[in-house]
């Protein structure tokens, strides 16, 4: 049996007006369910939300039978059947502040040999925190922070704490938390 090709995939977090993204690979054969536990890593999300794929025009996710809408169950659906090199489909996280993610099938490459996947090759500026408005809140936010004399800036350093860097990424802490997915 061959081994599963790699997928190549650029995501990013759209509407953003300064660029946050990130480049991962992982095999074809991951499901749905498993990307998002990729993506929550990579991106910086905590996963106290809800969330959706879709592809294809097609919603894949958690359906939930209190409210049902046309979700297909995301746990048994494999990123190789439902995209293709080239192929762009959506991810969405936390449906209150709108977190749309664009996933971009950059490559499709066999696997290196004793390379482990899932693996983040790449990104750019830290995940915005959660539950601060979606990308509006976070650019407003980002603007108090720059502006001490805001009414609202100590607040705002405060509830971020002194370590959030919105220009930060850590590769490494990325993949180790991606290690321990294995």
């Amino acid at each position: 049996m061959a081994e599963a090709a790699i997928y190549q995939i650029k995501v990013t977090l759209a509407h953003s007006r300064s660029p946050i993204w990130r480049r991962i690979q992982l095999r074809g054969d991951t499901k749905l369910g498993e990307l998002h536990a990729v993506l929550q890593i990579a991106m910086g999300w905590w996963d106290e939300h809800l969330h959706e794929f879709e592809a294809g025009g097609i919603r894949y996710g958690q359906p939930n039978p209190g409210f049902p809408d046309d979700t297909r169950q995301e746990r048994n659906v494999r990123l190789d059947k439902i995209a293709k090199e080239g192929d762009t489909f959506r991810y969405e996280y936390d449906f209150g502040d709108g977190w749309r993610h664009e996933l971009k099938i950059e490559k499709v490459l066999p696997p290196e040999p004793g390379v482990r996947y899932p693996r983040c090759l790449d990104g750019k500026r830290a995940c915005p925190p959660e539950d601060c408005g979606g990308v509006p809140g976070y650019e407003r936010m980002l603007e108090i922070v720059a502006n001490p004399k805001d009414e609202e800036h100590e607040e705002i350093v405060e509830w971020l704490g002194d370590e959030f860097d919105p220009e930060a990424f850590d590769l490494a802490a990325v993949n180790e938390e991606l290690g321990q997915l294995r």
